[in-house]
């Protein structure tokens, strides 16, 4: 008998099971944002207070509060939603990754909140900087925005 039918098939099952690097980061962040954002009802603050009265708690270090773990809560689903196909990760990523450097850059202008609805410090503007960067990078080297369709 020979074996390479037998390896060039299971080599196809495997390849239809892989994930880009886009569709990994995706889940990863996507799942880690859900997370966050439901742990800071609980262990941060869950206030929904806006403008002057903006409240806020602390969460691993960063500033939280029902706005801002809503926001990662929305932002982890976007994630996870656009990781079916290495495409559209890519271009979620992409999205992700803008908005995200936009809110750093609202971020460090304004010092203390966006809005008046979601609070950040300095640890916020930091890791939003460090996501907005590699998720951008990560669209780009995965090559998912430069594929066809197939």
């Amino acid at each position: 008998m020979n074996s390479e039918p037998a390896m060039e098939q299971g080599n196809k099952s495997t390849a239809g099971a892989a994930r880009s690097l886009a569709q990994l980061t995706s889940g990863v962040v996507g799942v880690v944002l859900v997370v966050a954002g439901i742990l800071g009802f609980f262990l941060g603050d869950s206030s929904f207070t806006v403008g002057d009265n903006l409240e806020s708690g602390e969460l691993f270090g960063f500033a939280v509060n029902g706005w801002h773990n809503v926001v990662h809560i929305a932002t982890g689903a976007f994630l996870l939603a656009v990781m079916a196909n290495a495409k559209s990760a890519a271009a979620g990523l992409l999205v992700f990754g803008v908005v995200y450097g936009v809110v750093t850059v609202w971020g460090f202008i304004t010092g203390d909140d966006i809005l008046g609805l979601i609070p950040v410090d300095t640890a916020d503007n930091i890791l939003h900087a460090v996501l907005a960067v590699v998720a951008i990078v990560v669209a780009i080297a995965s090559g998912g925005l430069t594929r066809r369709a197939a």
